[in-house]
């Protein structure tokens, strides 16, 4: 039967039987698999990311604090000066 089908170009190549009806085997849901891993993987490497630049512009030194502090009225010179040496 085969030596028929290879007259007329069909060629089996030894791929097994699976291949014989179009390759539906388990490998469709392996690359299901591969592809939300690297799915989830790219949206958790954007979240480091989005969350690591958020957290360095999200941060304020404590000097900048301590001049809002001041700006607000709640500290006085004097005070701010030595809270200032301290930190420095």
């Amino acid at each position: 039967m085969e030596w028929i089908l290879a007259q007329y170009g069909w060629r089996d190549y030894g791929m097994g039987p699976g291949m014989r009806w179009g390759g539906w085997g388990l490998g469709w849901i392996f690359m299901i698999i591969f592809w939300g891993l690297v799915i989830v993987g790219v949206i958790f490497i954007v979240r480091y990311l989005i969350g690591a630049t958020k957290g360095a512009n999200g941060k304020e030194s404590a000097l900048d604090i301590l001049k809002k502090r001041y700006a607000r009225g709640e500290i006085d010179k004097e005070e701010f000066e030595q809270k200032k040496k301290d930190i420095l």
